[in-house]
């Protein structure tokens, strides 16, 4: 079978046609290559590059335990109990809300397994998302057929060995990279288009207004992409220019707004309760420097960074017009001080539909990324959280043009080609790197913890779990203490809260109180590792987590200063004791859990606020909780309570409870 690809679809998507007549063969030049060679180049290119990236994805194929938390949710959409992770608890434990939906989608289509979903869909989009970047740079590049177009950036970034491991781990990376990849190629398709169809235009503004369902601070790029939408001279249509602007806002605010309403009354947040857990608007800069060079020092990311840039301004070089003038220049001087701010604003206005706007939108988007997770201190994943920031930066050199050596420019004199030179060996260094790169190992420690908090996610569970491609939720069964998570469940039908001691040796099941209910009163498994065991237990069986992913009372404690990025808040035992009301006294309580700390957390449970906060998940939603909620939801969000119960019986002004009589 022959692919064949047409050349209205690869001009479609990258600008560079085939000609409608042969060329005229020029002898003395024979540095220009057939129009036919660079498409040919070109695609060869674009598939060597996809191939390569969905071989190294599918050789290091796995899901992460962050990736089975998605999967839960999943599993409760699939079953009618909405979009939460625990029944009957309004908790939103995903920060990209379009991913759990674009899973849950396909696995209702599919019928297939979530994790085998989930693992296609994920190397489908982070292939695409190559290709599609690497489209819009051929558009960004191409058309001049004098110069061959072949992958640069996209090398980089396919040789990070966390680009290949967050390829297929189940989060919601590729759809944050192919979000990114579509508007990139859009936006440059739309900055070189001879005229603009309002369809066309509503259709890159509806998709820049996803920004905030992909990702909250994707906000940041949608919202710079809107506005240079805006601002651009619009399309030639019946409506007024104020009136066609008004309707782009309202078509990409639209989903992202109905969202928003509805997530504050449902789940009583302005985001994600995972924004809440890791304390999203804190600042933890010195944090996000070590997580900064975690990234670059390795593999020294910064010499391709240097070299592409050297490479992209050789070729800009070559393409200046000279003696290029503006074509207002010969225009009688404007006294006018007004008349000259129109002058320029108008100017300004044909600057944002130019492909150098959209190349400083990407570039500084990146930057402006990379800035926030600066701020926030990054995360525990090595190099995930700035694969996004560099896809960004790379995107206007995914591909660079190299023309062909023009050998002898002067029959008298010979004279160095010296930009073919500079080219040749920006590519070549390019090659070297990504063969370096794609075979370093950044972090050798393992199973063990560094100081930084920072791990090789994958290595991680593939040596705890003992399988090199760990994707199943059984597959996770071999983790340290999971098997014996499901043997002591079966074992108690009167069901009660499961623990894991402090030492991590077994698990300690707490009753519930006499007398039982008829079928047990269930289980709550109090965990840090959400994923595998929310997925290797039935939907009634609860889960939480000290770090308040799943668990709203510990997302809303304070952070510690010193803890570990991403895991720096850590809700004592005696809490979730207290709150799932089970037998609190000794010996059915764990020896490790004080009977006098369960007295002082179950206080702290009844301070009003702490009630108000709890009922706004847990509570029936009816209209008037929902309303509430949505007047709340700021309120809630900045709520916080004292981990210590004692500290927090002082904030709320309520007395400590007297200590239980000695037996």
């Amino acid at each position: 079978m022959t692919l064949s690809i047409s050349p209205d679809v690869v001009q479609e998507w990258t600008g560079v046609a085939e000609p409608a007549v042969p060329p005229t063969v020029v002898p003395e030049d024979v540095s220009t290559p057939s129009p036919r060679f660079v498409r040919a180049v070109l695609i060869g290119g674009v598939l060597l590059t996809a191939t390569l990236f969905a071989s190294g994805a599918w050789q290091r194929r796995w899901i992460a335990d962050d990736g089975l938390i998605v999967l839960r949710t999943v599993r409760n959409l699939l079953a009618g109990n909405g979009p939460v992770f625990n029944m009957n608890e309004r908790v939103e434990t995903n920060t990209s809300t379009a991913w759990t939906y674009v899973v849950w989608f396909f696995s209702w289509l599919t019928g297939l397994r979530l994790e085998y979903v989930v693992l296609g869909l994920s190397l489908t989009l982070s292939v695409l998302a190559t290709v599609i970047a690497m489209a819009g740079a051929a558009r960004l590049w191409g058309g001049t057929g004098s110069a061959l177009l072949i992958p640069a950036g996209a090398l980089v970034y396919i040789a990070l060995p966390p680009a290949r491991d967050y390829a297929s781990s189940g989060l919601e990376s590729p759809l944050v990279l192919f979000w990114l990849a579509v508007l990139w190629w859009s936006m440059i398709r739309w900055s070189l288009a001879h005229s603009v169809r309002p369809a066309g235009f509503f259709a890159v503004a509806g998709w820049a207004g996803l920004a905030p369902l992909i990702r909250p601070e994707l906000v940041l790029v949608g919202a710079l992409a809107l506005l240079m939408l805006l601002g651009a001279p619009v399309p030639s249509t019946r409506l007024r220019p104020w009136v066609f602007r008004a309707a782009a806002v309202a078509l990409a605010g639209l989903v992202p707004l109905a969202y928003q309403i509805w997530r504050m009354g449902y789940y009583g947040l302005p985001y994600p309760n995972t924004a809440v857990a890791k304390e999203a608007g804190g600042a933890k800069w010195q944090q996000g420097f070590v997580y900064l060079e975690d990234l670059v020092g390795p593999y020294w990311l910064w010499v391709p960074l240097v070299i592409l840039a050297v490479w992209a301004g050789v070729m800009l070089w070559e393409r200046r017009t000279p003696g290029a003038v503006d074509p207002e220049a010969g225009e009688t001087v404007i006294a006018d001080r007004k008349a000259l701010l129109h002058k320029r604003i108008r100017q300004f206005s044909r600057w944002l539909r130019n492909p150098s706007s959209v190349v400083t939108l990407m570039v500084g988007s990146g930057v402006l990324l990379t800035v926030y997770e600066l701020r926030v201190g990054g995360d525990f994943m090595h190099g995930r959280m700035l694969l996004p920031q560099l896809f960004c930066l790379l995107m206007p050199v995914m591909v660079l043009p190299i023309r062909l050596f023009a050998g002898v420019v002067s029959r008298q004199r010979p004279s160095l080609d010296w930009p073919f030179a500079v080219v040749l060996a920006a590519f070549l260094g390019t090659l070297g790197w990504a063969w370096f790169a794609a075979g370093t190992t950044a972090i050798t420690s393992g199973t063990t913890i560094r100081a930084s908090g920072i791990v090789d996610e994958r290595i991680y569970y593939v040596l705890y779990s003992g399988h090199d491609h760990p994707i199943r939720a059984e597959d996770y069964l071999d983790f340290p203490r999971m098997r014996p998570l499901l043997r002591d469940i079966a074992q108690t039908p009167n069901g009660g809260l499961v623990i894991n001691l402090p030492d991590q040796t077994y698990w300690y099941v707490i009753p519930p109180p006499e007398p039982v209910p008829a079928g047990g009163a269930g289980h709550t498994v109090f965990f840090l590792n959400l994923g595998m065991s929310s997925m290797n237990v039935p939907l009634n069986v609860r889960v939480l987590d000290p770090v308040g992913l799943a668990y709203p009372i510990a997302a809303h404690t304070d952070r510690l200063t010193d803890g570990r990025i991403g895991h720096d808040k850590n809700l004592d035992a005696s809490w979730v004791v207290a709150d799932t009301g089970v037998v609190a006294l000794h010996p059915w309580m764990a020896a490790h859990i004080k009977e006098t700390q369960v007295e002082q957390a179950r206080t702290a449970l009844s301070c009003p606020t702490t009630q108000d906060l709890i009922a706004s998940t847990r509570a029936p939603l009816t209209f008037t909780r929902f309303r509430h909620n949505v007047v709340q939801a700021l309120g809630f969000a900045s709520a916080r309570i004292e981990r210590i119960a004692r500290y927090d019986l002082q904030r709320c002004g309520l007395p400590e409870p007297v200590p239980p009589a000695p037996r």
